[in-house]
């Protein structure tokens, strides 16, 4: 039988089934939403609240508001039978094995045969889900283990029964790659799966371990963070962010389902502190009173003092060891370190990463299942088994010894050896009987964090590399810290067209990164600043956009291919390629204003083109530019980017599945090779001063208003100087340089005020923009 999902329904208008039906909705899919009954008139109030958290501004479930219109809320008493009607039936309520078998009853009355029956559960096996069931129900039944938030987090675990069919797996997988963006990992059915398993041990290991080395909560969390390669909220402030009490009842699940022997049991038992918060109700950031950090009424941030039970202003130092990892980006110089840091480090790493290979090959027989759940469930950027590799096989395994510790048996068989190798240019992965089998994606899935490492660089410098791929495509990497860009970044760009133009049919902007670029270095520019030297600004600006311009006007077509965040310097870039494939989820904008600059590498130019097109009116568009700019106003998704003009319909696309850009992005390149045309673009018949002085006038009345600071004002006015021309007549023409050359100005401008300086250094020392 074939199995196709075009239509869906999700159960419990929980987090987690709330999350699923917005995602089944951003991928284009009418979704059904049930739950309880509520009393009174309005029965489907538990759906309705829920809706509400779905269009929340801070973590937003939907690509766009629109995209609720895909969802249609009832409850399972008086909708159930629509159940009928849907392919897929997704099951989110409370983890009770009791109230799920009667739910799957119910559902088992109505459903039409050949729809997809599955469960969120993290804890319960299938086997007892759909013991009981009839047989038609236990094949068409499989466990869909999402990650929340489940718009952002990129893991599906995937679990089959023994009587479920391979095509509902095969469905399942394809849709869920393809749709709804996930990685999907296909696991067996043993306790905890694969993500939570490593990842709430490692978390409960460093949770234990610092408490046992004494280290106060920021202490840990700056070792237990970025300089490790998992994301900077840490052991403590996950747990806050999570909730102390709802972290505690993970780990008393996992308690309750692993064998005896099983190595968790170490790290789970109850810390007496953490007993008195849960009871007098210090639970983290979704309580009133605090967790392990709190913010204190004048706005400082502060920390809980483990003798006295009392906050303590938090200590904003990071141990020396924790800044040299992370900038360095190398964990391993952690381990270097022979102080109770090192120490904490050591601890937490080798006892984690021991237990991810204990779970080889019985409850996966591969280790790429276990690296990609934690790099897609829990955001490691390294999976345990890259992390051995990273230390050294042998090195890892002597310390252990030295330590009079057990080495486990798949580590033991990679002795001499490491878990991923390249062979006849092909990347592969150690298998328990000590063979290696080549590491194959599904096609259209490529990575290209793994494809590097089958290539050397044809250009190469410390914040970019450049490679040619099969195919005759070339492709730009950024790899500096946060992917900023610099003088070498366009350097290596530059020296990447003249090549690609010589020898290859096109060329990819794109990196595997947490971000494409996050913009211009401001270190950089700050050390201009510092030095006065306004003349080297102007030469590193004007760089910048003749380097940029060089990629629109290749005669070969220019691809950029971004995720995560593509701001100021970064989406400058992207919007001087032929073609963008974004992922669903990249944040772009134009953000310079916020650290008191102008986008000076053709942004503002690009802006005023891309609004007077669509305007139709060069005045009308120069007031969208001059308020989008100006406000710094970013999109968190290319459909919130098309109504600002920083995704062009008809022309860029998006995908779902972050691990589709690349091949998606060569394959756009290709098929436009006989089409390319050029894009160079013409004058423009300026508003001119008129315009501007009416721009100067709305910024004043903001300010009066108090909706603008001073120096949003004078940062204001700069961009109204470009977008409208400046002191010239309504109706000069200007060419495209002339614009370019009015956002140098400006930029360089701003630069030599006191109010930029100091934006600019609050930006670099807090990570937050400074209202002057």
């Amino acid at each position: 039988m074939s199995y196709q999902i075009n239509s869906a329904a999700v159960i419990g208008a929980g987090t987690m089934g709330l999350g699923i039906a917005g995602q089944l909705a951003n991928a284009g899919v009418d979704v059904l939403l049930l739950d309880l009954p509520a009393d009174g008139e309005r029965r489907n109030a538990v759906c309705e609240r829920a809706i509400e958290r779905l269009l929340d501004e801070n973590q937003p479930g939907l690509l766009h508001k629109d995209n609720l219109e895909r969802i249609t809320i009832g409850n399972i008493e008086d909708d159930l039978q629509k159940l009928g009607a849907v392919d897929w039936i997704a099951e989110a309520v409370v983890e009770r094995l009791d109230i799920k078998k009667d739910l799957y009853r119910r559902i088992d009355a109505v459903r039409k045969r050949g729809s997809i029956v599955s469960s969120n559960t993290s804890t319960i096996p299938i086997s007892l889900l759909v013991d009981g069931m009839p047989q038609d129900f236990r094949a068409e039944f499989a466990i869909t283990h999402f990650f929340n938030p489940v718009r952002y987090m990129r893991l599906l675990e995937l679990v089959r029964g023994k009587s479920t069919k391979q095509e509902v797996i095969d469905c399942l997988e394809q849709f869920n790659d393809e749709r709804m963006g996930k990685g999907i990992v296909v696991c067996n059915d043993t306790p905890g799966f694969l993500g939570n398993r490593v990842g709430v041990f490692a978390i409960q290991t460093a949770l234990h371990t610092a408490f046992r080395l004494g280290l106060k909560p920021e202490e840990a969390d700056a070792i237990f963070g970025r300089p490790m390669g998992i994301p900077k909220t840490g052991v403590f402030g996950l747990y806050d962010l999570i909730g102390i009490d709802l972290m505690s009842d993970v780990a008393k699940s996992l308690v309750s389902i692993l064998p005896p022997e099983d190595a968790f049991h170490k790290v789970a038992a109850e810390i007496p502190l953490m007993t008195r918060m849960i009871d007098e109700g210090f639970i983290g950031n979704k309580g009133t009173q605090g967790g392990f950090y709190r913010v204190s009424a004048d706005g400082s941030r502060e920390a809980l003092d483990f003798e006295t039970f009392g906050y303590r202003e938090a200590e904003p130092e990071k141990p020396r060891v924790a800044l040299d990892a992370e900038a360095a980006s190398d964990f391993t110089l952690l381990l270097e370190d022979d102080g109770v840091y090192g120490q904490y480090a050591w601890d937490i790493l080798s006892n984690t990463l021991c237990y991810a290979a204990e779970l080889v090959p019985d409850v996966n027989e591969s280790l790429v299942a276990v690296d990609d759940a934690m790099k897609l469930g829990y955001n490691w950027i390294q999976g345990p088994f890259e992390m051995i590799d990273a230390v050294g096989v042998d090195l890892f395994i002597d310390r252990l010894k030295n330590e009079g510790r057990s080495v486990p048996a798949f580590l033991a068989a990679a002795a001499g050896k490491t878990f991923y190798r390249v062979h006849g240019g092909k990347l592969q992965y150690l298998l328990a009987d000590g063979s290696y089998r080549n590491l194959d994606r599904v096609p259209g899935v490529t990575r290209f964090s793994e494809m590097r490492r089958t290539l050397s660089p044809v250009l190469e410098n410390k914040v970019a590399s450049y490679f040619t791929l099969p195919g005759e495509v070339g492709l730009v990497e950024f790899h500096s810290k946060a992917n900023t860009l610099d003088g070498e970044s366009m350097e290596l760009i530059a020296g990447a067209v003249k090549h690609a133009t010589d020898n290859c049919k096109a060329l990819i902007i794109h990196n595997d990164a947490q971000h494409f670029s996050c913009g211009v270095n401001l270190e950089r520019v700050l050390d201009f600043i510092v030095r006065d030297d306004m003349d080297g600004i102007d030469s590193f600006l004007d760089h910048f956009q003749q380097t940029v311009l060089s990629l629109r006007d290749a005669p070969i077509p220019v691809v950029a291919a971004p995720s995560g965040l593509s701001l100021g310097g970064g989406f400058e870039v992207v919007l001087h390629c032929s073609k963008v494939i974004f992922h669903a989820n990249s944040v772009t904008g134009l953000v310079e204003s916020l650290v008191g600059v102008v986008p000076g590498g053709g942004g503002v130019k690009e802006m005023v083109y891309r609004w007077s097109e669509r305007e139709g009116d060069v005045t009308k568009g120069a007031w969208q530019a001059f308020m989008n700019v100006g406000y710094g106003r970013t999109a968190r998704s290319p459909l919130e980017a098309e109504p600002l003009a920083l995704f062009r319909s008809g022309v860029d696309e998006y995908v779902m599945n972050r691990d589709r850009l690349l091949d998606t992005a060569t394959k756009a390149a290709l098929s436009m090779t006989s089409s390319r045309k050029p894009s160079a673009r013409g004058s423009l018949v300026m508003p001119g001063r008129e315009a501007r002085q009416e721009m100067d006038a709305w910024l004043e009345k903001a300010r009066a208003k108090g909706r603008l600071t001073p120096h949003d004002v004078t940062t204001g006015s700069q961009i109204a100087m470009i977008v409208t021309g400046g002191d010239i007549d309504a109706g000069t023409e200007m060419a495209e340089q002339d614009l370019l050359d009015l956002e140098r100005k400006a930029f360089v401008t701003l630069a030599q005020t006191p109010e930029t300086r100091a934006r600019i250094t609050h930006m670099l020392e807090y990570g937050s923009p400074l209202r002057n």
